[in-house]
């Protein structure tokens, strides 16, 4: 077994592929009407159709989980989504771990938790 992909709820799937294409250079590769396969094995699935399939109301910045990225330009990166993305929603702005690798994590638009870091 291994693990295939990874799925995000979205409100608005063509905001959230233009968000993760515009930062992480994610392409689509398959639309399925509300859900969509971005390369990288990242899925988005619609808000409306994932409480269909769930039954239960959807949660956004709940903390479970982040979406982790490693980028060695950092300092670009955070230039690149603070020109894209300046209304972003930080949950801590660059800082170095005891590790001496810096991160950031933010909220995509839907409150889904990123954390991009240097490489380790």
């Amino acid at each position: 077994m291994r693990l295939k992909n990874i799925l995000i709820v979205v409100k608005d799937i063509e905001r959230a592929k233009q968000f993760y294409h515009d930062l992480f250079g994610f392409e689509m590769i398959l639309d399925n009407d509300g859900n969509m396969i971005l390369t990288e094995g990242l899925v988005l699935q619609e808000e409306k159709y994932w409480k269909e399939f769930i039954g239960r109301a959807i949660i956004p910045e709940n903390n479970s989980c982040e979406l982790y990225f490693e980028e060695a330009d950092i300092e670009g990166f955070i230039e690149r989504l603070e020109r894209y993305y300046p209304e972003v929603k930080y949950v801590n702005r660059l800082m170095m771990h005891s590790w001496e690798q810096k991160v950031i994590r933010f909220y995509d638009p839907d409150g889904n938790l990123i954390e991009v870091g240097t490489p380790m």
